[in-house]
């Protein structure tokens, strides 16, 4: 399968469920497309003063790698600073979130594997 850029969809999503903010997502490949063995495979924009608050991954792993911008991010109780190549893997009961302080968008890959 090849997927051209004009056919990822765009979402918005605003305070909903862990998003307090707003948040943008590049749904580059949707779960049916990776044969149900990942339910996401996103390009997420954090814009500044937005968050993904700490939630767990119990039945399923979630991967970031940051591509620009800088985000604090929450890893169990540990807090760090991302920046662009850094990576997060957070699966296995672990919790993780993900905040924008600074005053520049964070745009970061997001995948949820089962």
């Amino acid at each position: 399968m090849i997927k051209n850029k004009q056919d990822i969809r765009i979402e918005t999503v605003e305070n909903q469920g862990n998003i307090e903010g707003s948040i943008s997502k590049d749904i580059i490949l949707t779960p049916a497309e990776m044969l149900e063995r990942a339910s996401m495979f996103n390009i997420i924009t954090l814009p500044s003063g937005s968050r993904i608050k700490e939630h767990p991954h119990i039945e399923d792993a979630e991967i970031y790698y940051i591509l620009e911008g800088e985000a604090e991010v929450t890893d169990n109780d540990t807090t760090a600073i991302m920046r662009a190549g850094d990576v997060m893997f957070t699966g296995n009961g672990a919790s993780h979130s993900i905040a924008n302080h600074s005053g520049k968008d964070v745009r970061f890959l997001a995948c949820i594997l089962k």
